[in-house]
C-alpha cells in the first residue's frame, strides 16, 4: 500500500471478534506487509503466552498499575476479559492520527462498543473503521480454541460461550473478514485499509493543491 499522505488524518482500524477466530495472526501478516500502519499495543493484567514479547505484543502490568492508569482516563477503552484487564492506551494513538498515520487495534467486541462510545461526537469519530473478524464456522472456532494448547479446559469453554454470544455482534460493523484462507483474509483486511484512506473526510486540505 501507499505512504500516508500528509495532507490527511489516519486511519484507526478497529479489528475484532471472537477468541479463535485468527486476529492476531491476520493483523501480524498485514503489518509485516505494510509497516506503515502501526499497531497499538495494549495493556494487559494477563501472563504473557508463550512467543509473546512485551512491548510488541502487550504491555504486561500489574493489576495496580492498570487500575492507576485507567483512574488517570489514560485509556480509550478498557474493560475486563476473561478475568483479566485490558486497555488501550489513549495519548500516542490520538498523536499518530493526527499526523496521518494509520492504527490498526486488536480487540474484542466488548472494546469495539467502548471504543464506538468513547469517540463519539469528537474529531476522531469519522477516523474509526470496525472490521469483524469470523471464523469460515463455529466448529472450525472450536477446533482452533481448542488446539491452541495454551490454555486449560475451563478456559476454551469459557471463550466458546463467549464466542457464541461475540457471533451475534457482526452487523454492528461495517466490515467483515473471514478468516478461512488466510491469505485471502489479508488482502482484503488490506483493501479495507486502503479504502479508509480515500474516504473524503479524513483528508485535512484539498487532495490536488501541490
Amino acid at each position: 500500500m501507499r505512504s500516508p499522505n500528509p495532507y490527511r488524518r489516519g486511519s484507526l482500524v478497529v479489528l475484532s471478534g471472537p477468541s479463535g477466530t485468527g486476529k492476531t495472526t491476520l493483523y501480524r501478516r498485514v503489518l509485516e506487509r505494510n509497516p506503515q500502519v502501526h499497531f497499538s499495543v495494549s495493556w494487559t493484567t494477563r501472563a504473557a503466552r508463550p512467543g509473546e514479547r512485551e512491548g510488541i505484543d502487550y504491555h504486561f502490568v500489574t493489576g495496580e498499575a492498570f487500575q492507576r492508569a485507567a483512574a488517570a482516563g489514560e485509556f480509550l477503552e478498557h474493560a475486563e476479559v476473561h478475568g483479566n484487564w485490558y486497555g488501550t492506551p489513549w495519548q500516542g494513538l490520538r498523536e499518530t492520527l493526527s499526523g496521518g498515520e494509520d492504527v490498526l487495534l486488536d480487540i474484542d467486541v466488548q472494546g469495539a462498543r467502548l471504543v464506538r462510545e468513547r469517540l463519539r461526537g469528537t474529531a476522531f469519530e469519522s477516523l474509526a473503521v470496525f472490521v469483524f473478524c469470523a471464523a469460515p464456522s463455529y466448529a472450525a472456532l472450536s477446533r482452533r480454541l481448542h488446539g491452541r494448547g495454551t490454555d486449560a479446559a475451563a478456559t476454551v469453554e469459557t471463550r466458546l460461550r463467549n464466542a457464541l454470544r461475540e457471533l451475534s455482534a457482526w452487523r454492528e460493523y461495517e466490515w467483515v473478514v473471514v478468516n478461512d484462507d488466510l491469505d485471502a483474509a489479508v488482502a482484503d483486511l488490506e483493501r479495507v485499509i486502503l479504502a479508509a484512506r480515500c474516504r473524503t473526510d479524513h483528508w485535512t486540505r484539498e487532495p490536488w493543491e501541490p
